[in-house]
This record gives C-alpha cells, sequence and structure tokens, in this order.
C-alpha cells in the first residue's frame, strides 16, 4: 500500500457510551498484528479515552518490558483562538494537515469521535473512507439512527446521525469524487435473548436498506473488553501480554468477535491477510 493514500477510518456515533473506544483499540492493534502500519487520532481532547488507552500501553511496555505493535499515537488539540469561526477553521486545517502527514507513513489512520456533535468531528467524517457507528443493543441508541412508529414499528424518520451521515455523504462526494462505506455494529451484545434484542435484530436489517449502511457483528457483553485497559491491551494481545489472565471461553470467543469485525469491514488487503494469520 506505500505510494498511496492511507485508508481512513472515522469510529463515530453522537452518543457516549457505545463503545468507539473499544473498536478503534482493538481494531488499530488488529491491524497492526496483521502488519499494516497504523496511525490514530483521538479527537476527544477532554476524555481523550483512546490516547490515554495507548499511553497506558506504552506504560505496560516499559514497566513489563515487552514489546507490543502500537500506531502512530496523536491527540487533537483545540484551538486556542476567541473567535468560535477562526477556531472550527483552525482545527480543520490542523486535522486536514494531520492526515496528510500520516497518509505518508501510515496504510491506515483510525479516527476516533467524540460522543458528540462537534465541527471537528464532522471533519472528520467527510475524510472517511470507511465509517463505523457501534451503538448499544437498546432502542434509544436506535432512535439516533432512526424514528419508529411504536404501534407498526416502520420507519418514519431518519434520526439526528443517520442525518447527519447522509449530508456529510453528499458533501464528500463534492469534495472528494468518492463516497462512505458505513457500517452499523451492534455493541454490548446480551448472551440472552430477550424481546428488545429480537426487535433490534429485526428493525436494523429494514432500516440498512433505506439509510443505506451495512451491518456487521459488534462486541459482545464482556468484562475482558473493558478489564484490559489499565495496561493498554486488547483480547489480541492475551498471550503476549505479560499478565496471566488464563483461557476461557469468552475470551476466545471475544478474539473471534474482533477478527469477524475485521472481516466484516472490507478493508484493502485486510481479508487477505486474515487468511493467513491467527491470532493467538
Amino acid at each position: 500500500m506505500s505510494g498511496r493514500a492511507a485508508h481512513v477510518i472515522v469510529v463515530g456515533n453522537e452518543k457516549g457510551g457505545c463503545g468507539k473506544t473499544t473498536v478503534s483499540m482493538h481494531l488499530a492493534v488488529g491491524l497492526l498484528r496483521l502488519g499494516f502500519k497504523v496511525g490514530c487520532i483521538d479527537l476527544d481532547h477532554r476524555q481523550q479515552s483512546l490516547g490515554r488507552y495507548f499511553a497506558n500501553r506504552r506504560a505496560w511496555m516499559d514497566r513489563s518490558k515487552i514489546d507490543l505493535p502500537t500506531p502512530v499515537m496523536v491527540v487533537m488539540q483545540p484551538s486556542a483562538a476567541e473567535l468560535k469561526a477562526q477556531a472550527v477553521a483552525q482545527e480543520r486545517a490542523g486535522l486536514d494537515a494531520l492526515l496528510g502527514h500520516l497518509s505518508q507513513q501510515c496504510d491506515f489512520v483510525v479516527i476516533d469521535c467524540p460522543g458528540s456533535d462537534v465541527a471537528l468531528a464532522r471533519h472528520a467524517h467527510i475524510h472517511a473512507d470507511t465509517l463505523i457507528t457501534p451503538i448499544n443493543d437498546s432502542l434509544l441508541d436506535l432512535d439516533l439512527l432512526g424514528r419508529l412508529d411504536p404501534v407498526s414499528w416502520e420507519l418514519v424518520a431518519g434520526g439526528v446521525y443517520a442525518n447527519l451521515v447522509w449530508d456529510l455523504r453528499r458533501e464528500r462526494r463534492k469534495s472528494h469524487r468518492s463516497g462512505i462505506d458505513w457500517v452499523v455494529t451492534r455493541s454490548r451484545l446480551s448472551a440472552l435473548t430477550d424481546r428488545n434484542k429480537q426487535k433490534m435484530a429485526e428493525i436494523l436489517p429494514r432500516m440498512s436498506k433505506v439509510l443505506g449502511f451495512r451491518l456487521s457483528d459488534g462486541f459482545g457483553e464482556r468484562v475482558i473488553y473493558r478489564y484490559l485497559f489499565l495496561w493498554g491491551l486488547t483480547v489480541l494481545d492475551m498471550e503476549q501480554s505479560g499478565i496471566d489472565m488464563g483461557a476461557s471461553k469468552s475470551n476466545d470467543a471475544a478474539r473471534a468477535e474482533v477478527v469477524t469485525l475485521l472481516q466484516n469491514l472490507w478493508l484493502p488487503r485486510v481479508n487477505e491477510r486474515l487468511e493467513k494469520h491467527v491470532f493467538r
């Protein structure tokens, strides 16, 4: 992929707590372990969840004397300009420059967006070759994608985030002359079957045909995804982590979930390498 612009993956949703950073982290490490060069940008300058995740990773590497694949990590800082319009312009120009720089040294750039509607996140979406939107398995989260009739369960209008993506896709076609491959994943899936889970499974495929996104399996409600943050580790690092996590079917299932997501994203040359690679 050398000599070509990096493939930009934006992980976005206006709602917090839906697993954006978990997806970003595991996606970046998965691509690194497949031999790709990866850059990461954290747009949430206040919480810096992805930045903190990789800072923990570097600290654990220094402490345990182990070597783990790590991307080029940048946390975008806000503009100090007093005027809002000037600050927005500076931040957009800064992101453009950063993407240009990372594209010269990386195959993929993963951008983790904040859980709110901010100008810089909108601008990042316009750069997205692939947009990943994790949603919790909840009708409340589903409302960001589409408004449903409570009797017929039919889609009556697009949600605020789906409408935003629609507008940004149109803007991208004007500036980049290409579209955005939008993938929605269901996060924190329970192993139990209930009415809510059944309705989500029925509604999302119908909604995807109208709103123009693809569906992919997401990550289940597993403790392991949350537990590894302090070490900056992912479920793909278990054998090399330097800590004894023990073997379990749940951990194996979590690793399989990450691999399935990588397969379903249809990223350049990724499935070709997945066929030859075994994550341990």
